[in-house]
């Protein structure tokens, strides 16, 4: 709880940027996309960066004989392979602005080479912080960084522009230019909480010996040389479908990356649902290894699925039977992208349910297991957004990571069940998820009456009413849910 509710705090506060940088006057849809494109491709540097320690540090912090060296060990190994990797970045800058699209802004490319040396630096230290329960702690270096960040973005795009034009010889004239792209700022303040967060982390930090055991290792890195491939499939699959669109969509620079830009904003409107994701995982892994040395710990995981689908059904119904109130999270020209929310949501639904299915490889230690169902979901990105890009734009970015997803769920389900059984629900959670797909298309159908805005947020208000009726009558029986009825009836006693 306090891991899940600090990053969606922290990440919620990060979103907020959104509707701020998409109604800005000083941002045009090209700017966001090329924010789109460089935030594309730091997600897979990152997992290079990491090369799957941060999950392999959870694994063997568990074991006694590893307790007191796995903290010096994997931080001494990322600290050499950063200072490696930035370098080999740095002299190969221009190479990686061809790739991601970005030759004419190299300055958005330099500055994020940096921004993922910093992150790769705080992985270690975040990850002590969680296996010792330190949550107060995270989430204060968490949230501070992204309120420094929020800080300096505003900053740049709102202050020190009006300085300017209020003042052409103001103080802000020796580190700011009209001239220059503002997207170059909104990645320097990215940058900055980057530095911040480190030195928060400093007490962490100055906690590192120089003690390195060979041994550990060895194993630790033949345990996450496979996540390596499971996240860069994972960034594949969650992130590389904006260049994609700049690679394949074929229409001018400025049109192909403002396309980037409104399906990059549009994603953004699934935020609910990945927030909830996000810091389900934040506060997952570490719990099911633990639960790993409880007795029956199958049991357990069964219980985290049933409410996890049962929570991102009620998220996919809050957005997209209530799209008149969300899409004002972002500028009215990304409009022209909202159909693509209700797909993403539901492809983000998968990708919630694949991670809780995920527990069977980790824990049996067969990560190569996750490494091919990786690289299958890469593979149906790939092949979808090539075939249909040059047709379908952003759209056929959003089915493919729909089928992506959903493949990757329903072969890690029948894979799982093999190796490692788990007695999901999984008839009962099928039909939860067909049931609020059904109450999507029956809204829409009442849409078919009237265009109304009031009449859609009406009907969906009464769909999730009902559903919410439903499953209160379905698992009436269930503790936790008799326990919130019994909450809910005495709040609503003393109203």
């Amino acid at each position: 709880m306090w891991y899940g509710l600090s990053s969606i705090a922290a990440r919620f506060i990060n979103y907020l940027l959104t509707p701020y940088l998409t109604k800005s006057s000083v941002i045009n849809v090209s700017d966001y996309g090329n924010m789109g494109l460089i935030y594309s491709a730091l997600p897979i540097l990152n997992v290079l960066f990491l090369y799957g320690f941060e999950t392999a540090y959870f694994r063997f912090s568990s074991r006694e004989e590893y307790k007191k060296s796995i903290y010096n060990t994997a931080s001494i190994s990322l600290f050499v392979t950063t200072i490696l990797l930035t370098t080999f970045l740095w002299f190969n800058q221009t190479v990686f602005a061809s790739i991601v699209g970005l030759s004419d802004v190299k300055e958005i490319v330099q500055i994020s080479i940096f921004i993922i040396a910093f992150d790769a630096l705080s992985a270690i230290p975040f990850a002590k912080l969680r296996q010792e329960n330190r949550p107060r702690l995270f989430a204060f270096i968490k949230i501070g960084g992204i309120l420094v960040n929020i800080f300096f973005t505003w900053f740049f795009i709102s202050y020190c522009p009006n300085q300017l034009i209020a003042n052409p010889n103001s103080w802000v004239t020796s580190f700011y230019s009209l001239s220059i792209n503002p997207i170059i700022y909104v990645v320097l303040a990215n940058l900055i909480q980057a530095v911040f967060t480190l030195v928060f982390l400093t007490k962490q930090i100055l906690e590192i010996r120089f003690k390195f055991d060979v041994k550990l290792w060895k194993e630790m890195m033949i345990y996450s040389l496979p996540l390596i491939i499971v996240g860069m499939g994972g960034m594949v699959n969650e992130t590389f479908d904006r260049l994609m669109i700049k690679w394949w969509y074929p229409a001018d620079l400025i049109t192909t990356k403002s396309e980037v830009g409104i399906y990059n904003a549009c994603y953004k409107l699934s935020l609910l649902i990945t927030l909830f994701i996000q810091a389900f995982r934040m506060g997952a892994e570490p719990f099911f290894f633990k639960q790993a040395e409880e007795g029956n710990p199958q049991k357990t995981y069964a219980k985290v699925m049933k409410y996890f689908v049962i929570t991102i059904c009620i998220m996919f119904l809050a957005v997209s039977l209530e799209m008149p109130i969300w899409k004002n999270f972002i500028g009215a020209r990304y409009w022209a992208g909202l159909k693509v929310v209700p797909v993403l949501l539901l492809a983000n639904m998968f990708l919630g349910i694949y991670y809780n299915l995920s527990v069977w490889y980790k824990l049996a230690n067969k990560t190569i297991a996750g490494a091919w169902i990786t690289v299958i979901g890469a593979g149906v990105t790939l092949l979808i957004n090539f075939i249909f890009i040059p047709h379908f734009s952003y759209m056929a970015c959003a089915w493919a990571t729909f089928f992506c997803y959903g493949s990757m769920m329903v072969i890690s389900f029948l894979w799982g069940q093999k190796k490692y059984p788990i007695p999901y629900a999984w008839k009962k959670l099928t039909a939860y998820m067909v049931i609020v797909v059904l109450l999507f298309f029956i809204q829409k159908v009442l849409l078919l009456i009237t265009k109304n805005i009031w009449f859609e947020i009406a009907t969906g208000t009464m769909l999730i009413s009902f559903f919410l009726w439903f499953l209160f009558q379905i698992e009436k029986k269930d503790t936790v849910f008799i326990q919130f009825k019994t909450l809910l009836t005495k709040k609503l006693g003393r109203g």
